[in-house]
This record gives structure tokens, sequence and C-alpha cells, in this order.
């Protein structure tokens, strides 16, 4: 049920958004050298590797220099990049890998694979099930980037703070998922994009 849910919420959603796609589109392409997709190597389901899409809002080949970013001051993000980043819009592509069944409407959000190696192994239940867009880890860490700004070591604040905090409320959503806590989730993701933007 969940799957036929997100497939059909998937496919109404990118009819109905396409006219902001090709809004969205054509400034990324305005922003500078670069296609209108970023891709990048996920781990999903039973640790099966995937590309995620979003928009591109950082400049070409910036991830060389790794793969966190730092709040808005970060060089790498384009200017057009703030504002899809802010107002979670770089993440509407996933639309599409929820169509190709790769990633779910809600779900725990997909990690890269180097961080995978830091995950407690009673937390690897989370591998079990099909990523999403958004979660209550999600929901949490929505300013994620503006909290590694102000570390000194972003890497290892993500790494020993954050992703443990992350991961925690990732398990309890997949120990707890049903149909009534996922549109909680989405309506909460909601309202706290709407927060974030009106600040």
């Amino acid at each position: 049920m969940k799957r036929f849910f997100d497939f059909l919420i998937a496919l109404f959603a990118l009819v109905m958004l396409l006219p902001l796609f090709l809004v969205l589109g054509i400034l990324v392409m305005l922003s500078g050298k670069g296609g209108v997709f970023f891709r990048q190597e996920r781990i999903g389901k039973n640790r099966v590797p995937f590309l995620l899409l979003k928009f591109r809002s950082m400049r070409v080949d910036a991830e060389q220099s790794g793969q966190l970013t730092i709040g808005d001051r970060d060089p790498r993000i384009t200017p057009i990049g703030v504002f899809l980043r802010k107002s979670k819009l770089d993440e509407l592509p996933q639309l599409i890998n929820v169509l190709k069944g790769e990633m779910s409407l809600v779900g725990p959000r997909p990690e890269v694979a180097k961080y995978l190696a830091f995950y407690p192994e009673k937390y690897l239940k989370v591998l079990d099930v099909r990523p999403g867009i958004t979660d209550p880890a999600s929901i949490a860490f929505i300013e994620e980037s503006e909290i590694l700004a102000q570390s000194a070591a972003p890497e290892k604040t993500y790494i020993e703070e954050i992703l443990p905090q992350k991961l925690a409320l990732q398990l309890a959503y997949v120990e707890e998922q049903g149909a009534l806590k996922d549109l909680k989730v989405i309506f909460k993701t909601l309202q706290r994009i709407i927060q974030t933007l009106l600040r």
C-alpha cells in the first residue's frame, strides 16, 4: 500500500509541478556551468546504491572539496542554490526517484556510502526500508548546514554529534511507521520549511 501511495502522489506531484520544474531548471542553467540536476550515489534499501537526484545548487566539481555543506556562506553554493536549499526545492527531483521505486515520500534519508562505516550495529535496521525524501530526522535537522557552519570541524561534528541523533530518530520512525505517521511527517516538514523561509 505504501508503494502504491508513493507512486500515485509522486506522479500527481510531478505533473502538477512541471511548470515549477521548468522555471527552476532555467534558473539553475543560468547560474553557471553544469547540468540542471546533481546526481549523487546514496545507499538505498538493503544497501543497494542508487543515484539520488537534486536540482544543482553548487558549482561544478564542488563535491571534490567535501560532501558536507556549511550554511549559506559556503562559497561553493550558487546564488540560486542558496534559495533552493533553504526552501528545500532542490529536493523536488527526488520525486523521480520515488517513481522509480528507489525512494519513498517518507523514510530514513539515504546516506552516502562513506558514512555507513559510522553506523552502530543497532541502527543498521534503517537500511532495511526504502529511504525517503523526508523523515523526522530531516525535520529536526532542517538547518543542519547552519549548525555545521558554526563548527571548527564540520565533519567531526556531523559524525560524532549529528549522525547519532539522526539515526536514533530514523530507527524510531522505522519501528513505528504507518500511513498516519507518514502524513504527520509530510505536514510537519511543510510547516518547518515555511517557518524557515519566514525567518
